[in-house]
């Protein structure tokens, strides 16, 4: 089980991104949240089976088709109870 922090940063904002990431979260069966950020990005904290969390944390490096990622910061972070994947506004 691995728990990560996320900030993504770039032309991530306006472009679907967390409701992107929501879906691909439910897909792969990754629970915790996503929120846009102040200053233009995006942050994500991701937990699941570590193998699920890779391939969700390689999505994030791309994202959805109109996001330009110029930057993801990844941190391992203590293990948290998430029952699903929620955007926080």
């Amino acid at each position: 089980m691995s728990t990560v922090h996320l900030i993504i940063q770039g032309k991530v904002q306006g472009v679907f991104y967390r409701a992107s990431a929501r879906k691909m979260a439910d897909q792969l069966d990754v629970r915790g949240w996503v929120r846009n950020g102040y200053e233009g990005n995006v942050e994500i904290m991701a937990q699941g089976a570590d193998e699920q969390v890779e391939k969700f944390i390689h999505w994030c490096k791309q994202g959805p088709p109109a996001a330009r990622v110029e930057k993801i910061t990844v941190e391992a972070v203590a293990e948290q109870s998430f029952l699903a994947f929620n955007i926080v506004h």
